[in-house]
């Protein structure tokens, strides 16, 4: 039986169970930091926190973060890797990834999702219901691209950073780290590092606090 853990029991997480369920996995056990208040997760029961997790890593064929929060989700990648864990990548059935495509460590990619030729998703990334990731793009360590979104050839997004709900990017556009797009923006010009934006063009609200 394939057996994968998934750390972090959120709406997020039941997304990513259904589409494990889906891509060939048999068993979904997760695991939450608000265990033993945390007891279920729709069908599937939380077992524990993240040090349970860690003592029977090897009960498990693969282990994800299904965290959505970006920089909480790689805080938590990193700890599985520094712990040996074997890091499993989700791909939906109804997910279209080219041959060509890289996919990290830890990455999930949901139904309906477009990866395309020479992209390349860094570890523990999230590539939402519907969202398009178009030729060369390279997505930085836990990006989230959310449903709807769209991102134009040759896009850089990075690390941290969150393109929201239907939102578009321009071809070539450079994202910083740790940058949020909101929903329905439209990025035509590169954006720095920390930056909220939104709006059409997308212009910035205020910087973002990284602590």
């Amino acid at each position: 039986m394939k057996r994968l853990a998934l750390l972090g029991a959120s709406g997020h997480g039941k997304v990513v169970a259904d589409a494990a369920l889906a891509s060939g996995w048999e068993h979904i056990e997760f695991f939450d930091d608000a265990w033993p208040g945390c007891s279920g997760n729709g069908p599937w029961r939380v077992s524990g926190n993240t040090q349970a997790l860690i003592a029977q890593l090897e009960r498990f064929e693969g282990v994800l973060v299904s965290i959505g929060n970006c920089a909480t989700r790689l805080r938590k990648h990193q700890e599985l890797v520094s712990r040996g864990a074997r890091l499993a990548s989700i791909v939906h059935p109804r997910a279209t990834i080219s041959t060509f495509a890289e996919i990290g460590a830890g990455t999930v990619i949901m139904a309906g999702a477009v990866v395309n030729v020479d992209a390349k998703l860094g570890p523990a990334v999230i590539v939402n219901t519907g969202a398009t990731v178009d030729h060369d793009c390279v997505l930085g360590e836990a990006v989230h691209v959310a449903p709807g979104a769209n991102l134009s050839g040759n896009v850089m997004v990075g690390r941290c950073s969150w393109v929201g709900v239907g939102a578009c990017v321009r071809q070539g556009v450079r994202i910083g780290d740790n940058v949020m797009v909101g929903a329905g923006a439209v990025v035509v010009r590169d954006l720095a590092a920390n930056l909220t934006v939104a709006g059409n063009p997308a212009r910035p609200l205020k910087p973002r606090n990284t602590h």
